[in-house]
């Protein structure tokens, strides 16, 4: 039996895609993205933010860098990669990313129009996603907000 390689995340891209054109036309989007959890601790309300290492290859990169920018929702589906180099001090280390193989832009279809300004960010990422699957009746097209 062969293993499996998926990571699914829902969250908050932490800055605008960082977008690099290789040798041979290839498109290659980088940018970081933040999920948090909110657990109690004693009593009081904790949340933990994790930060992941995304990276975007040939057209998935295109439509990021066009459509994508710092504070948006994505839901995500990649697997991991780890990656080794060595620095300037010819020290060799390791870094982890999640390789895209698609997205979701999750909220109103206005949010993705380009040029439009960075909405704020909410802190809870569980409610953003409740609300952005909750149909309401004054919804202007009746269509699910996705």
């Amino acid at each position: 039996m062969s293993g499996i390689n998926k990571v699914i995340l829902v969250g908050h891209l932490g800055k605008d895609p960082e977008v690099r054109h290789l040798d041979g036309g290839v498109t290659v989007a980088s940018f970081p993205l933040a999920t948090s959890e909110t657990y109690n601790k004693d009593g009081k309300r904790v949340e933990q933010t994790e930060w992941h290492n995304i990276v975007l290859w040939r057209g998935l990169a295109e439509v990021a860098s066009k459509y994508l920018q710092k504070g948006k929702l994505v839901y995500i589906e990649g697997k991991l990669r780890t990656r080794s180099f060595e620095d300037k001090e010819k020290v060799k280390k390791y870094v982890t990313e999640i390789v895209a193989e698609n997205f979701t832009m999750l909220g109103r279809k206005s949010d993705f129009e380009p040029g439009q300004p960075v909405n704020h960010v909410q802190n809870n990422v569980e409610s953003k996603i409740e609300d952005e699957f909750t149909i309401r009746p004054d919804d202007e097209n009746g269509d699910l907000p996705f």
